[in-house]
């Protein structure tokens, strides 16, 4: 009987999770999500196979909202131990924000954890309470099942001091307020893969461009994170789908004493206002709609995308000392062949040439072979990093 592995990457209006099971390797079953759990709708669940063909597609029932998120978690599982054939649920990992100061690589959740990552609540509000409600309510439905917290901000507790600095009075770093950096668990994925795939690039100095709905960059160097374009929040940096990126305190400033905002006003406009959807007046923070659109407004929220990309791809390749690939990963980097176009006209005196043909048909390596910096468009798996962590750590394997 083979063993099973859960990840979960819980937020607070969905879960998504992924199965894996360890037969001669680590192997995909299953994934899907839970959507619609915070808000005033039915939930919906859905999954698909490894075929990507879908196994489920239904509404679940809508609990009380004080037990909305354990009642949901407790269906999921009853759903997973029974599409799981031969194998056992054996283990579960789980996407954590933030890590904090402490936690420089994934770890064994024990209550003495479960305590340390509470005490993370204030430095990430919107996400670190919804990583840690999982954990407990399966603690509570199956106490002797091993769990591993596995952290975003990890991959970057390897940069180097100065660039975790913040231009503040000393006690605030010695309370936590410093630059941290986010999406590790992309960043890691992709260093392992691209060591797969050309192991000399992978040796040298990389800037990694994860572009989703949250976008940010990272500056990595033999596999190990030098910098990154998050710091001491997950909106700082890129402008992304709903958030502003890196913002002129000054802006925040003028909001509170001339409009009246409080936190909860400034938290909805910096988070979900604003982006790609704010700069659009409004129509979207899909880039697929927002290139396809007419609307002027709609050209320069992708036109801003792509300036601040390059601005960043800049800044990383002074933090690294040079730059020798650049890699587009995640749901935009990934998929958008006339982003990452755009981009890399961009910064071709970096010595990137673009090959037409590869980066429209999404290959995996996108520039030229004669290109003295080599491009790259390569899928993420943050849920597969987490499998293997929690493989490692629970099975020794």
């Amino acid at each position: 009987m083979s063993n099973g592995i859960l990840v979960i990457n819980a937020g607070s209006s969905s879960s998504k999770f992924s199965v894996y099971v360890m037969d001669g390797g680590l192997h995909f079953v299953t994934k899907g999500q839970v959507e619609g759990i915070g808000v005033g709708i039915q939930p919906h669940f859905s999954a698909v196979n490894a075929a990507g063909e879908t196994i489920a597609d239904e509404l679940w029932p809508s609990f009380e909202v004080g037990k909305r998120h354990s009642s949901l978690l407790r269906l999921l599982i009853d759903w997973i131990e029974g599409h799981l054939g031969d194998a056992t649920l054996k283990a579960v990992g789980h996407r954590v924000v933030h890590g904090g100061q402490k936690f420089a690589a994934p770890a064994i959740v024990t209550p003495e954890v479960v305590s340390e990552l509470k005490g993370l609540v204030a430095l990430a509000p919107l996400h670190q309470p919804h990583n840690i409600g999982p954990i407990e309510t399966l603690h509570d439905m199956h106490p002797e099942l091993p769990q591993v917290a596995c952290f975003d901000t990890a991959f970057h507790t390897t940069k180097r001091l100065e660039a975790s600095l913040l231009g503040l009075p000393r006690k605030y770093l010695d309370a936590g307020v410093r630059r941290y950096g986010f999406h590790g668990l992309s960043y890691e994925y992709i260093a392992s893969k691209l060591a797969e795939v050309a192991p000399q690039v992978a040796k040298g100095r990389v800037v990694i461009a994860h572009l989703g709905s949250g976008a940010s960059m990272c500056g990595i160097k033999d596999g190990r994170s030098v910098d990154s374009s998050m710091g001491f929040t997950a909106v700082d940096g890129l402008m992304m789908g709903t958030r502003t990126g890196a913002l002129d305190p000054g802006v925040v400033l003028h909001m509170v004493q001339s409009e009246g905002m409080d936190g909860k006003a400034l938290e909805k406009l910096l988070y979900k206002d604003s982006g790609l959807l704010g700069v659009s007046g409004g129509l979207s923070n899909d880039m697929r709609v927002l290139l396809a659109s007419d609307d002027p407004n709609a050209r320069e929220a992708v036109d801003l995308f792509v300036y601040r990309i390059v601005k960043e791809i800049g800044a990383l390749a002074c933090a690294l000392g040079g730059i020798d690939a650049l890699v587009f990963t995640a749901g935009i980097g990934e998929h958008s062949a006339e982003v990452r176009k755009r981009v890399i006209e961009q910064v071709k005196w970096l010595g990137i040439t673009l090959d037409p043909v590869a980066n429209q048909n999404n290959a995996l390596c996108v520039s030229t072979s004669d290109s003295s910096v080599s491009a790259w468009a390569i899928p993420t798996d943050e849920e597969l990093m987490i499998a293997r962590h929690t493989q490692r750590l629970v099975f020794g394997v």
